[in-house]
């Protein structure tokens, strides 16, 4: 029988061996493990179920706005769960009548549900907000029971509405409560729904970052699976009405919450943005902004999933008539159902990059973007200017037989080869039918 090896022979052989998988592994695991961008990222809509009892004064019905969802291809929606309906005398908890457009949308299985558990409970003294010890442990009693009640539907949780807003307004809205109703509701409910990501932040217009960087010294993520944040810039100049001026703060929000927590990749969610299109008022924007920037939105957003788990648009449909009212104007439907140019731009862009295995963001031009993925059928990229005044042409280099292009709204897709695209705001979608991604050349439109 051979001699046995000297043990330091033996180690550094395992250590030879371990190096060589790590270099030869990687490329087959990371095959294996990709996931299209709608595996790991959620884009949903806001909507208005859980508010308003049985029937709606915003013209939400169940049954409409569940074919609306599954029109846009959204894998998401947002909507209360309002303590005050869902408790009712004795302590008795459950879907209530008041309840039931919102019960009948999250079991409708139509998308994941990202619930708002918030608001106070006449029933119980000094819980809006809760402030003491008893109205916390009520708060989270509810809490418990509400994600229990919806557990079977995958749902996502967020601890309330904009906290910091009303906070402008009473003082009992302060970062230290809000992170004492953190440290008591997320373990009840991760004890009944243990998947279901536990938000906190929901955070309203923070100029300055001010609210945010208080509530982040508090320690309150260390009570959460994720920060949520609020992002709207439509009474903004008009120059800042852009999908750039939202990435921009994001990506401000994305560096303070990684650097409070310690981890770069913490997850982030935008549970709400959004653009008004209230015509006669000055902070409304065009139907097209509209469309063109929340398209923009979502081609973005699959370059930053490392981090960016979610993004919900407010709202899936307007919530009124009057064309000069901000908060009746925000929806990717109108009033009465029918879907403005924004519906079809979601839909289109998300159904051009969801199945993205990984993307990158270049810029070809001056102001001019591009949105680089790959996925299982080749390479596609997303091309558009960030303002209206800078127009180019863009053609793909040398020879892709079967490349096409279309915009978010076409019908159909256009051959690619050989043709000078024009660029503008709305989003230019090129993909290749083979595994390589498209190389582009660009020019100023003539």
């Amino acid at each position: 029988m051979a001699a046995p090896l000297p043990r330091t022979l033996v180690r550094d052989s395992l250590r030879l061996a371990s190096l060589i998988a790590s270099i030869l592994l990687p490329v087959s695991v990371c095959a294996q493990q990709a996931q299209p961008l709608d595996a790991r990222f959620l884009l949903g809509v806001g909507t208005h179920q859980g508010l308003g009892g049985p029937v709606s004064a915003r013209g939400y019905v169940p049954s409409e706005n569940v074919a609306q969802i599954k029109q846009l291809g959204l894998n998401s929606f947002r909507d209360d769960f309002p303590w005050s309906e869902f408790e009712v005398g004795g302590r008795r908890m459950g879907f209530t009548p008041r309840l039931g457009r919102l019960e009948a949308q999250v079991k409708s299985g139509v998308a994941r549900p990202l619930l708002i558990l918030a608001f106070g409970h006449h029933l119980v003294p000094n819980s809006s907000p809760p402030t003491t010890d008893e109205a916390r442990q009520r708060f989270a009693d509810y809490a418990a029971a509400a994600a229990q009640s919806v557990v079977a539907q995958h749902p996502l949780f967020e601890l309330w509405n904009e906290w910091n807003l009303a906070a402008k307004k009473d003082p009992a809205f302060s970062p230290e409560n809000y992170r004492a109703l953190a440290e008591v509701t997320r373990p009840v409910v991760k004890r009944v729904a243990p998947n279901a990501p536990f938000l906190v932040g929901a955070l309203g217009d923070d100029l300055g970052w001010t609210w945010t960087e208080k509530m982040l010294r508090t320690g309150i993520l260390q009570y959460a699976d994720g920060a949520s944040i609020h992002l709207y810039n439509f009474c903004m100049g008009p120059s800042k009405r852009t999908s750039a001026e939202i990435i921009d703060r994001l990506t401000a929000f994305h560096r303070l919450v990684g650097q409070a927590s310690g981890n770069p990749d913490f997850p982030i969610y935008v549970t709400e943005t959004g653009w008004t299109t209230a015509a006669s008022n000055k902070c409304g924007v065009s139907e097209q902004a509209q469309s063109d920037n929340s398209a923009q939105l979502i081609l973005w957003a699959s370059t930053a999933a490392r981090w960016l788990k979610g993004m919900w648009f407010y709202e899936l449909k307007d919530s009124g008539k009057d064309a000069s009212d901000l908060e009746h104007n925000f929806g990717l439907y109108r009033f009465d159902n029918s879907p403005k140019p924004v519906a079809c731009a979601v839909q289109g862009a998300w159904a051009f990059i969801r199945s993205s295995l990984s993307a990158e963001k270049r810029e070809l031009a001056g102001g001019v973007v591009s949105i680089n993925a790959t996925t299982t059928s080749g390479g596609r990229v997303a091309v558009w200017s960030e303002t209206p005044e800078r127009r180019y042409e863009v053609r793909i280099k040398g020879d892709q037989d079967g490349a096409t292009f279309a915009m978010p709204c076409d019908s159909a897709a256009r051959p690619a080869s050989d043709a000078w695209i024009p660029v503008s705001t709305t989003p230019v979608l090129i993909a290749a039918s083979n595994g390589a991604m498209p190389a582009l050349e660009i020019r100023p439109a003539r």
